[in-house]
């Protein structure tokens, strides 16, 4: 008999994704699986229950999820809807960990695999499954989209009979796969952009898109930038040479994005609200980082606020405000990893432990927190049973047993992923 796949509507309200498409139904099918989908699901992706039904899904309700053997959504479930998962099976979402120790131990609690898609490798056979690259792509091309949508005025330069209409300038804060698109877009929308970074990696690739590069490239910038081609943090003394720079930079801008995040850590503060007050009337700010406490002070999550007449935009979840395009894209990136937990002769799930993308995203397993990251902190929350008295009247010379034999034991995972940074850089 098929395993199942059971792919549920999320019950955020905030979350219109889904984590199929018809296109990926008929992919699991191929691999051996049968498929329901809760009935509504893809409703707010614009994809019908008649599109699931039409490419070999079955519509379900939530309950379907007691004897799934894989679960796959967009958000991680909350202790309701995986306390009516079966025990074994296997989760697989973007489960953002970091923060939330406590219920990354209720999914061990459960019995469940559960795997957190941000943490996939930067390498070159997980690209097709890089969900930070497919969704923050999505955001930078949004927040060009909800900047045009609040700046009053026309984007590209316009010569006119009446007068020339001069062109937006656009500054981008971060350049990683949210910012190097938003500067593509805000190009293509025939505004003047320029961008800044801290990894010196992203100059050539912000000159190659047409725009001019913004930075103290001191020896710590040439420095920061992590082995899987993340930003650093960078030091209190180059955040204020940075700040310095780019404040006088600021004042002579039309639209500020800001896509800086650091992963597992808030989101570092790259504009004060004396650079907001130095802008003029009708500027724009954009946070892509507002959820991670945001890059932009003044910026409120979920809110478009106006400060001395310049707007500050907040959204949350900005690759759903895109989601028919960001559920194909996710759909997508969890197919291609599927596949590689699925035997191809036996058409089953056949989780190789060894495989560097498990070990990178594998969370939870076998009743435990297996990921390096998290397993230390499930372990030091666990309470200590209360150590038994000695007698009064007796004393031994024996020495007492001081934590040796867990010094001694290996760890399950010698390697450490790289964190999620959701909706922003990436």
């Amino acid at each position: 008999m098929a395993q199942t796949i059971f792919i549920p509507k999320e019950t955020d309200s905030t979350e219109p994704r889904v984590a199929a498409s018809s296109e990926t139904v008929k992919k699991f099918a191929g691999l051996g699986f049968s498929v329901v989908v809760e009935k509504g699901a893809g409703t707010l992706s614009r994809i019908p229950d008649s599109e699931f039904e039409a490419a070999g899904a079955k519509i379900g309700s939530a309950g379907d999820a007691k004897s799934a053997d894989v679960i796959l959504k967009v958000r991680r479930p909350s202790l309701a809807e995986f306390k009516g998962y079966k025990k074994g099976a296997v989760l697989i979402a973007m489960l953002d960990p970091y923060g939330n120790e406590a219920a990354v131990r209720e999914l061990a609690s459960a019995g469940l695999s559960a795997f957190t898609m941000e943490f996939m490798p930067r390498i070159t056979r997980a690209q097709v499954m890089d969900v930070l690259s497919s969704q923050a792509n999505l955001a930078g091309y949004q927040a060009v989209i909800d900047a045009a949508a609040e700046y009053d005025r026309a984007m590209p330069m316009m010569m006119t009979a009446a007068g020339t209409v001069p062109a937006a300038k656009v500054f981008v804060m971060g350049a990683g796969v949210a910012g190097l698109q938003a500067i593509a877009t805000a190009r293509r929308l025939g505004a003047v952009v320029t961008a800044t970074d801290v990894r010196p990696a992203a100059k050539e690739q912000v000159a190659s898109l047409g725009a001019k590069f913004i930075a103290v490239e001191d020896e710590e910038f040439k420095a920061a930038e992590t082995a899987g081609g993340y930003a650093k943090e960078m030091s209190k003394e180059y955040q204020a040479k940075q700040a310095a720079l780019v404040a006088d930079h600021i004042a002579k801008q039309d639209i500020v994005i800001t896509t800086a995040l650091i992963p597992g850590r808030p989101a570092p503060r790259l504009v004060s609200k004396e650079m907001v007050a130095s802008m003029r009337p009708g500027s724009i700010v954009v946070d892509l980082a507002v959820e991670r406490g945001g890059n932009v002070e003044g910026a409120q999550p979920g809110k478009v606020v106006e400060t001395g007449g310049v707007k500050i935009v907040g959204h949350l979840n900005v690759p759903g405000r895109i989601a028919a395009t960001a559920s194909q894209l996710y759909a997508r990136n969890l197919v291609a990893f599927l596949e590689t937990l699925t035997d191809k002769e036996s058409k089953t799930l056949k989780i190789n432990f060894d495989d560097e993308l498990v070990k990178a995203t594998l969370l939870t397993h076998d009743g435990a927190v297996v990921h390096p990251t998290f397993a230390e902190t499930a372990t030091a929350a666990k309470p200590t049973a209360p150590a038994a008295k000695k007698p009064a009247v007796r004393k031994t010379a024996a020495k007492a047993a001081s934590g040796t034999d867990a010094a001694k034991a290996p760890a399950k995972r010698s390697r450490k992923a790289a964190g999620p940074k959701t909706g922003g850089e990436a």
